[in-house]
């Protein structure tokens, strides 16, 4: 039951007839895991804490650095070079004693990925590289936990719900993580300093949202959001009919394999020089990422491509490149239940 001090604390959102005190109770005793707690994960323990989420673990081993102060505002220049895990986690207690926090101080790794999740009901990744990202998708499929997932990238974030009613996963996305040495992240391309805040407030929505089973999720759809022009797109994700790797360290050094079609920078070169007439290249990154440096062909940015389905070329083969070869792996996924002709994508994007 609630005592006198949190009724009063949690009052503005149980006097809603979608949460009132049985949702109140749910959030008190819910137990949510938040892996990094960094531009992302900062507003997500922010406001799962002041909702009163009643035990929250925060997974990293990073240090707070100056550069990290312009979006992750759960810190100040005093904190610099201390853990940021720890730092969390006295923040948050004073944001509201009556939860309880739990840091690791420590990577999220194929040998602890378990252990650390076995106590959680819920997931929430905020990470800023394909490895984790992988291995908290493979380690909540295995354990059965519901994963809130969400990235950004420059002015740009994704947002979803995997693992949730037996919906899909982020494999079903993404079968594949792109070469280590050829995926960015911020410290070299950049992020507006708001953006992991409008992203981790969903992320904290979702999470509030799966956890008193109110509202409609993200689950089974993939939500993208420009900071930049202010738009907002949805698509449907399906399950894939995929196997998993056996173990959660062959999650990382043993991708699953796409169904789709790839080529080869290599090959692609063959074509156009010996084929020119029957290719048609299509790039599905954004048009300031296109501004920025193409390799030629047309740029389509990957959620026009369903709007735009009836410019595509039927007679030619149909080539998607992108930065990593991720989201040309995608505009296959989204086109293949209309598009009937030959298509294909460009491993490991042009980068």
């Amino acid at each position: 039951m609630l005592g006198n001090v949190k009724l009063e604390r949690y009052s503005r959102q149980i006097i809603l007839p979608e949460i009132g005190l049985s949702g109140q109770e749910k959030l008190t005793n819910a137990k949510v895991l938040m892996l990094g707690a960094g531009g992302l994960g900062c507003p997500v323990l922010q406001y799962l804490a002041a909702a009163g989420v009643g035990t929250i673990g925060i997974v990293d081993d990073d240090v707070i650095d100056i550069s990290n102060l312009h979006r992750q505002i759960l810190y100040t220049t005093a904190d610099i070079g201390k853990p940021k895990a720890s730092i969390a986690k006295q923040k948050l207690a004073l944001l509201n004693p009556h939860i309880n926090i739990i840091a690791y101080n420590e990577r999220f790794t194929p040998t602890n990925a378990q252990n650390i999740c076995n106590s959680y009901d819920l997931v929430i990744d905020g990470s800023d590289n394909f490895e984790t990202r992988y291995l908290v998708n493979d380690t909540c499929v295995a354990l059965n936990k519901v994963l809130v997932f969400g990235s950004i990238f420059k002015f740009e974030g994704h947002v979803s719900v995997f693992n949730y009613q037996d919906g899909p996963n982020y494999r079903d996305i993404f079968p594949e993580a792109p070469p280590r040495n050829e995926a960015p992240n911020c410290a070299e391309i950049g992020v507006l300093g708001v953006l992991p805040g409008i992203i981790g407030m969903y992320l904290a929505n979702e999470a509030i949202k799966v956890i008193c089973g109110i509202g409609e999720t993200l689950s089974g759809k993939f939500m993208r959001i420009n900071a930049l022009d202010n738009t907002t797109s949805i698509f449907k994700v399906g399950k894939q009919q995929q196997e998993f790797p056996k173990t959660l360290a062959a999650a990382i050094t043993e991708p699953i394999s796409s169904e789709n079609h790839e080529i080869t920078i290599d090959e692609l070169n063959t074509w156009l020089q010996q084929i020119p007439n029957e290719i048609y290249l299509v790039d599905v990154r954004e048009g300031y990422e296109f501004e920025d440096y193409n390799i030629g062909g047309t740029n389509i940015p990957l959620y026009e491509l369903k709007e735009r389905i009836e410019s595509l070329p039927h007679n030619k083969k149909l080539i998607f490149c992108c930065h990593t070869g991720q989201r040309s792996k995608m505009a296959i996924q989204l086109l293949k239940p209309a598009y009937q002709g030959k298509m294909y994508s460009l491993k490991n994007g042009i980068v």
